[in-house]
């Protein structure tokens, strides 16, 4: 499995499929092809259907010389290995094809190919959670004890950074206002949600927070603005709303709550490894059902909660997700994205206070609902994996 590096992604929204994979795709194939004269891009699948709402055109052209850039969209030809598909291809003035490259947009702002997939670097010898978790009793150690010991000290510099970057994006998203980019004109709701919570006292005002932090995130992705991927740009609000909240809440230190993203990370790696976090495969279940995961995780681990109750919170987090489409209305990541962001950390912080009051022993397990949520996915039908093609996507105008 690899580095929890790979989950914490920092960058521009609004989707780390579609704007943050492709954008780092086209550097890539233009760093080796300078001299061509046309930059032929066909996209294909969900890339295809939902990438104008996405802003793929944008930072397509945006990574070549201007009127370099020629887009053909196939969102009826969807390639085997992933509904997110890209050929580059690179022509010199007389049409002939210089260089050609098919690679694969997999969620999360990665992408990859066959030479990729050869590239990747295994940093834990793990890949279930059964597994781990057995280690931690056999060791006497915490998940976020196993994270240190395989990735090394440095991963809290990185994380320190991660968690920098997921409160400067809370602030932002608290700040402004006004209306979201593109054809819906959705207002920001974040500022006018955190300044009702702070009239508000008790259990009202707790939950309020929550979801102007989770809305704010939500918010700054959508206008394309920085933010951490948690596991993707889609559900990035999640985690950071749940942390910022308790952190506020119950003054829980930075090194506390490194552990705990930490934690979080591991959740969504082994999500992304026994699952997948691509919308356009498994559907919303993989993202928010995920960031859910991974939010219920941290904060169990916050509260004192076992290796084993951390588990239990994931696996709620997940499990109660299952079914979860991907139906963006105008191909925006805006609905039903940023308020499923807000309802996803709500969910989180009832989980993570669930499994923190039980003794940690439950029927089903984390690996379990993984795999149930993969063959979900797999089951759900096209329309409903990041295509806009049903839904809310098909009836909402």
């Amino acid at each position: 499995m690899e580095s929890i590096r790979k989950i914490y992604k920092t960058g521009l929204g609004p989707s780390s499929s579609h704007t943050m994979g492709p954008r780092i795709a086209a550097e890539k194939f233009r760093a080796k092809n300078e001299p061509a004269t046309v930059i032929r891009i066909t996209l294909y699948g969900s890339l295809a259907a939902t990438g104008k709402g996405h802003l793929t055109d944008k930072v397509l052209r945006e990574s070549f010389p201007e009127d370099k850039v020629k887009i053909i969209w196939e969102k009826d030809t969807v390639l085997p290995q992933h509904p997110n598909g890209m050929k580059f291809e690179a022509l010199d003035d007389k049409g002939n094809l210089l260089d050609e490259w098919t690679v694969f947009s997999v969620g999360g702002g990665d992408i990859e190919d066959e030479e990729l997939k050869l590239q990747k670097v295994t940093v834990y010898p793990h890949t279930k959670m059964t597994d781990i978790l057995k280690w931690c009793q056999q060791n006497g150690r915490t998940l976020w004890e196993y994270v240190e010991i395989h990735e090394g000290e440095d991963i809290w510099e990185f994380l320190a950074e991660v968690w920098k970057t997921m409160k400067d994006s809370i602030v932002r998203g608290l700040e402004h206002e006004g209306v979201l980019p593109g054809i819906l004109h959705l207002p920001r709701k974040a500022s006018s949600y955190y300044i009702k919570a702070k009239s508000s006292a008790g259990t009202l005002q707790k939950r309020a927070l929550v979801f102007a932090y989770a809305l704010a995130v939500s918010e700054e992705n959508a206008g394309g603005g920085t933010i951490v991927t948690a596991p993707t740009c889609g559900s990035c609000g999640v985690v950071p709303a749940v942390l910022y909240h308790t952190q506020n809440t119950y003054d829980f230190s930075d090194l506390k709550l490194l552990r705990a993203l930490a934690t979080a990370g591991l959740i969504g790696n082994l999500v992304k490894e026994n699952a997948s976090i691509s919308g356009a495969q498994v559907g919303c279940q993989g993202e928010v059902g995920t960031a859910c995961a991974m939010a219920a995780g941290a904060a169990a681990q916050l509260f004192g909660a076992t290796p084993a109750q951390v588990e239990y919170a994931a696996e709620m987090g997940l499990e109660h997700h299952l079914g979860l489409t991907c139906d963006p209305v105008a191909g925006l990541v805006q609905i039903p994205c940023i308020e499923r962001n807000a309802i996803g950390a709500g969910r989180a912080m009832d989980a993570s206070a669930y499994a923190v009051l039980s003794d940690g022993q439950h029927r089903v397990s984390f690996d379990k609902t993984c795999l149930a949520m993969n063959q979900t996915g797999h089951d759900l039908p096209d329309i409903y994996k990041e295509t806009s093609e049903g839904g809310l996507a098909l009836l909402v105008k």
